[in-house]
């Protein structure tokens, strides 16, 4: 399916990977590995499947803590040891990740056309507070929409149902953009019409749906909306 810009009232936005960019450990994992490239990768990914595993066995915990267990893991992997002040150290980056350089102007020009902009995400409050002052866009924002609020991961359908819920629009009204191959799917299969923001020239599936619109950039995306 195309995007039917026309059924959209609200547009909401994940945020690690989205706004702003999870590369940034690389640069305080250099200090303490040769390849933190990997040891990054590592850890989003092992992140990412504690999340997936978490919500198959019923078992919640916030997402900080997550990626705390995720980063201890990654360095074990790689032979590597580092004390828990260290690793916490690493960890605190989470909260002044690097910021996209099209979020702002997109999220902005999207905002002063008339649409209600979101934040959904699988991050708890105290991350979701970090990251939305460091990237400067509280005044584009309503709300947030944490995991924490159903205590499921996305891409499970709950938290995208009750992010609706929260914006007070069926599911066929908000647009859900996201950078995650996995979450754009979780979306749309809540009934969501799904962006993917393709930044790292991915391929996207197999899935029998694709994405109702794909971009590299928010900017894109204001453009789909004639905003």
């Amino acid at each position: 399916m195309a995007l039917d810009t026309d059924a959209v009232e609200a547009i909401a936005f994940d945020s690690y990977g989205t706004i702003v960019d999870v590369t940034t450990v690389e640069e305080p994992l250099s200090e303490h590995v040769d390849d933190p490239e990997t040891v990054a990768q590592l850890w989003r990914d092992r992140s990412l499947e504690y999340a997936m595993v978490g919500n198959a066995v019923e078992e919640y915990r916030s997402f900080y803590e997550l990626i705390r267990h995720a980063l201890r893991w990654a360095l074990d992997a790689r032979g590597v040891e580092l004390d828990e002040s260290e690793r916490e150290d690493i960890l605190s980056t989470y909260h002044e990740l690097d910021v996209y350089g099209d979020v702002r102007e997109g999220m902005e020009r999207l905002r002063d056309a008339g649409y209600d902009l979101y934040v959904v995400s699988n991050g708890n409050e105290e991350m979701l507070e970090s990251m939305v002052d460091h990237a400067d866009i509280g005044d584009l924002l309503e709300a947030t929409v944490s995991a924490d609020e159903v205590e499921r991961f996305k891409p499970e359908p709950e938290l995208y149902r009750h992010a609706a819920d929260r914006i007070g629009e069926p599911p066929e009204g908000i647009a859900f953009v996201a950078g995650g191959w996995w979450d754009v799917p979780g979306a749309m299969h809540a009934g969501m019409q799904g962006i993917w923001v393709d930044r790292q020239d991915a391929l996207w599936g197999p899935y029998d749906a694709e994405p109702d619109l794909t971009v590299e950039t928010f900017r894109e995306i204001a453009d789909e909306f004639d905003a």
